[in-house]
């Protein structure tokens, strides 16, 4: 990899996992410049200003960033919102290396439930030019941090070759 800093845009509505993965990063002491969106619409704006080298992206999400301050909603939550961003990223051609980390470990939709390897296996269909990973992210457990670590060390392998 080269001297530049890494670009790293985070997708994540839910300040404390954020801020942990932020920390988790930060903590491997690599050069990276770290960018943050809190829902579909701000990640769809962030990715249209700057491509970054890498997306972190949650699946739930809600349309419109949150204003806790005047206690809007954001709009209508999206238990598939992560899906319109790699949609919004393969029709428009943003190729860019995505490493989705979800809290969820099962997701209910039509025609019955949908878990963390399924989902998996559907992402990996839909978007194989772009999906690089999806973990499960579990504030009560350290296992995501290894597995983020590994998909993380995968991603700069690929970078470099």
């Amino acid at each position: 990899m080269s001297d530049r800093h890494l670009s790293i845009l985070i997708v994540e509505d839910e300040v404390p996992k954020s801020t942990q993965i932020e920390l988790f990063l930060r903590g491997l002491c690599i050069p990276m410049n770290i960018r943050s969106a809190r829902s579909v619409n701000s990640a769809l704006d962030s990715l249209d200003d700057e491509v970054p080298d890498l997306l972190l992206l949650d699946m739930s999400l809600p349309t419109l960033d949150v204003d806790i301050s005047n206690k809007e909603s954001g709009g209508r939550p999206q238990g598939f919102g992560g899906i319109e961003v790699l949609r919004h990223m393969k029709y428009s051609s943003i190729s860019c290396p995505t490493i989705v980390i979800t809290g969820y470990e099962a997701f209910p939709r039509e025609g019955g439930g949908l878990d963390i390897t399924q989902l998996r296996l559907e992402l990996e269909e839909e978007f194989p030019n772009i999906l690089h990973d999806v973990l499960h992210y579990n504030s009560t457990y350290e296992t995501w941090k290894s597995e983020l670590k590994m998909a993380f060390e995968r991603f700069k392998s690929d970078k470099e070759s």
